[in-house]
């Protein structure tokens, strides 16, 4: 659309790398505003989009300011931050004292500005956080505001781009502008791809995968191989430490145990790997036992717990003729805790590794097909998507580089941080440019009629940011 007036205005929030911004404009819209706070991506927005972003939106601190600085727009975008509601943290929501109250800027610019759409992203947990009690404070602020507001959780892999990354997006109209009618999620993509499409074999690696987690994957490659042709590989997460345990794990617990001041309870039994309780300490038996089973008041475990022990010990005992010959020589308590466990995402496929993606994650060591990467995610360069050798195009194991981590985001051709650490960071933090375009077409039609933004006003209402 380059050359042609823009049809709509739009700020985007918590903006990262952009995402929102190459979707919108792709469509016409032009970017007036941006916020990050992040001085890295503040810097490199400005590179990329031409815009100055301002820096803390907590600064936009009354009306008065908001309506001085925040230009009239007709979209709102906004990612606001997922980390007070995803699983992989404390998920303390709203309570989160640095990160949690974001959302409430944003309510404050819609009640301020009154922008006829907006486009909201956060983590799909942020739907049942708080037992539901989030999802619905934040339907009831948007609401009592005037606007419509829909729901809907969606992930690349539906839309042809090979990642499975499963969001929450919020999308809401003002109800005195017609609303939501005629507004419908966009239907998914019958087109299939591999992440062969994101790849280029011809990238230098940014970084090497380190030693110790290659004998991972070679110890979990062995096990794959050694496994008879007839046995079916477990579709639940593989717990190696629970191979030769037989600690309790139903009525008594080691932390019961522990809480009772009574170790002896646990002596006739075996730790991780089978190694011995008997005569240990309270602390010399917590070195044995895994962790999954030793945290502290964990007296009960939990019905998925106990079933993951039980389906790994019936396994190991059904395959110990097997298997008992890999403990031995590939040692796996030796390893990280997190190299011990092992998730098998390609039932039916050839059993070798390297025919598949690879993820370390706490979880374990996590493969899948090349149909789709694992999720990005904003953490250590170390949960980056490993390439197995017979698909990175180089015959040898290797990290995506950023630039091809950028294509799993709809991305490519931006600009990125210089560092591959704060480039890894940025798009795992990052919306899906091409989700959010599927999503925005259908919301935006009636703005490409549209010359200025709504002026209707309404009056300002505080119950619900009371309540929450």
């Amino acid at each position: 659309m380059a050359g042609q007036p823009p049809t709509f205005r739009f700020v985007d929030l918590f903006a990262g790398l952009g995402g929102f911004h190459v979707a919108l404009r792709g469509l016409g819209g032009e970017g007036v505003f941006a916020a990050e706070w992040e001085s890295g991506l503040n810097a490199l927005y400005e590179t990329n989009f031409g815009t100055a972003p301002w820096s803390d939106v907590n600064e936009l601190n009354t009306d008065e300011v908001i309506a001085e600085h925040v230009p009239d727009h007709e979209v709102l975008t906004a990612g606001f931050p997922c980390q007070p509601f995803s699983k992989s943290g404390k998920q303390q929501g709203f309570e989160h004292t640095v990160q949690g109250h974001l959302f409430f800027k944003v309510h404050d610019i819609l009640r301020v500005k009154r922008p006829g759409r907006f486009i909201l992203e956060n983590v799909p947990n942020i739907l049942s956080h708080a037992r539901g009690k989030t999802k619905a404070t934040i339907i009831k602020m948007l609401v009592d505001l005037g606007y419509e507001v829909d729901i809907r959780r969606l992930s690349p892999h539906q839309f042809g781009i090979p990642q499975v990354r499963e969001r929450a997006y919020f999308v809401g109209a003002l109800i005195s502008e017609g609303g939501l009618a005629g507004f419908e999620w966009p239907d998914e993509s019958k087109e299939e791809t591999t992440i062969a499409s994101a790849l280029d074999p011809e990238a230098p690696p940014v970084r090497e995968v380190p030693q110790r987690t290659q004998d991972a994957i070679d110890m979990w490659r062995d096990f794959l191989l050694r496994a008879p042709k007839d046995v079916k590989l477990p579709s639940f997460p593989i717990w190696s430490m629970e191979f030769r345990a037989s600690y309790p794990y139903e009525e008594m617990t080691p932390p019961r145990a522990w809480s009772q001041r009574r170790p002896g309870k646990l002596d006739e039994f075996t730790g991780s790997f089978g190694l011995p309780l008997d005569g240990l300490s309270i602390a010399g038996q917590k070195l044995l036992i895994p962790s999954h089973s030793r945290r502290d008041g964990d007296v009960e475990f939990p019905g998925w717990k106990r079933a993951f022990i039980r389906q790994n010990r019936a396994f190991y005992s059904d395959n110990r003729t097997w298997i008992d010959p890999w403990l031995d020589e590939w040692r796996p308590w030796e390893f990280a805790s997190s190299f011990q466990k092992f998730e098998w995402n390609a039932q039916g496929g050839v059993r070798d590794i390297d025919e598949y993606v690879v993820q370390v994650r706490a979880s374990g060591v996590r493969v899948k097909r090349p149909t789709t990467a694992p999720a990005l995610i904003a953490m250590t360069p170390t949960q980056v998507p490993i390439l197995g050798a017979k698909i990175s195009g180089t015959g040898t194991r290797r990290y995506m580089t950023p630039s091809e981590c950028a294509r799993l985001q709809s991305l490519g051709g931006i600009t990125l941080p210089a560092s591959d650490v704060a480039a890894y960071k940025a798009l795992g933090n990052a919306v899906n440019a091409k989700v959010v375009r599927k999503i925005a077409e259908p919301l935006l039609k009636a703005l490409t009629s549209r010359e200025t933004p709504s002026d209707i006003t309404r009056p300002e209402n505080t119950d619900a940011r009371e309540a929450a």
